[in-house]
């Protein structure tokens, strides 16, 4: 797939050298040494953050609250009547 959309990225003469050397030893340009580092990076990440782990405790929980009967709380019931006087049906 031809790129066709730019980043422009600015480093420090410390930082570009070592890009630098790491391309190199890749056998790759710097431009595509970053590209790849940068997209093997932003994969693991959005894949880390978009689960969620819980214990065996918090499972069992979780698992429970989603089966058992629903019984709201009493800040809950003040809502509902508060909503109800609020809004009239037609």
């Amino acid at each position: 797939m031809p790129a066709t959309a730019r980043f422009d990225l600015k480093m420090d003469a410390e930082e570009k050298a070592i890009v630098a050397r790491a391309a190199a030893l890749m056998g790759t340009t710097m431009a595509g040494f970053v590209r790849t580092a940068a997209k093997e990076k932003a994969i693991a990440l959005v894949d880390r953050e978009s689960r969620v782990t819980l214990t065996q405790r918090d499972f069992g929980a979780l698992t429970r609250a989603l089966t058992g009967a629903f019984k709201p709380n009493r800040a809950l019931k003040g809502a509902l009547r508060e909503a109800a006087a609020k809004v009239r049906r037609a």
